[in-house]
């Protein structure tokens, strides 16, 4: 850490034991011991605050929680967060973190130029911001989407993507909700067909493991059955995590890091307190759980 940094932090801790800062700040600002451990953050669940306090403000309050790792979820027309990708590094890189993966989404237009076009801008974007991951939360493979002809046109979609981004030392992957699990083709999930219909060496696979379990499915038995096609997880709970009590973790991680992987991040989506306040309370309970490395 340097001399700046370490004055910097003992005058915030100074201002904050003065009491001049406001409640909401104090309890957003509060500066958690640095941690080894690898925890990250989908940025996705500051979204309400991104939008009133901006991006750059978000940053600096996540850093001060602990958080090391960061996955974006706010690309648009080759700028993330409204910023060119070098400076949004930069910011992110100057408090002590790296944004490591991206959250981004584009449904086949039927217009396959614009299609492609558009995701090799993002890829550029994305590799000048230094991302390891890109990737695909969300696909139209529903309802009546939920077909194996639209399963194997999404797969051939993905690992054409998934070539690009590789090209660019870019990882494509996939994340699951809920639908993935309940939707299924001749008794298989939809999941296990877009792992089917991939190619395991340009479309990886985050479990979301949360919506895995809401979807009738163990996570667990996932993480044993693609050992190397899941390469990142979301960590997620009914609200902060460990608040519910529902899901027992310490197995998750145990197979996750016993399959060789290590890129996991926290994703808050509903509240108890304040999305900050259950953020940081995420942190704390990851960062003091043994099974945590």
């Amino acid at each position: 850490m340097s001399t700046n940094r370490r004055i910097f932090l003992k005058q915030t801790g100074l201002l904050l034991a003065g009491g001049i800062v406001g409640n909401r700040l104090l309890s957003s600002c509060a500066v958690s011991p640095i941690s080894k451990k690898h925890i990250g953050l989908q940025l996705y669940s500051l979204r309400d605050d991104v939008k009133e306090l901006g991006i750059k403000r978000v940053l600096e309050i996540v850093s001060k929680m602990g958080y090391q790792h960061l996955e974006t979820a706010g690309y648009s027309d080759g700028k993330i967060y409204g910023l060119e990708p070098k400076e949004f590094k930069t910011i992110v890189e100057d408090l002590g973190m790296r944004a490591t993966s991206a959250h981004l989404s584009r449904n086949i237009s039927g217009n396959e130029d614009e299609d492609f076009a558009w995701w090799n801008k993002a890829i550029e974007a994305h590799n000048e911001a230094g991302m390891k991951y890109m990737v695909m939360p969300i696909s139209p493979l529903s309802g009546d989407g939920a077909t194996i002809e639209n399963v194997k046109r999404y797969g051939e979609y993905f690992n054409t993507i998934g070539m690009n981004a590789a090209a660019a030392s870019i990882n494509f992957g996939y994340h699951n909700h809920a639908f993935e699990f309940n939707y299924v083709i001749n008794d298989i999930p939809i999941f296990d067909l877009l792992m089917e219909n991939t190619s395991p060496q340009h479309v990886s696979f985050q479990l979301d493991v949360f919506w895995c379990i809401e979807g009738g499915y163990d996570p667990v038995d996932y993480l044993k059955k693609y050992p190397k096609r899941i390469q990142m997880l979301h960590i997620k709970d009914d609200k902060a995590i460990g608040a519910s009590g529902k899901i027992d973790f310490k197995p998750i991680f145990d197979t996750f890091y016993s399959n060789g992987m290590k890129d996991w991040y926290v994703e808050v989506e509903q509240y108890d307190g304040t999305p900050q306040e259950d953020v940081k309370n995420s942190y704390d309970f990851l960062n003091n759980a043994g099974f945590v490395k």
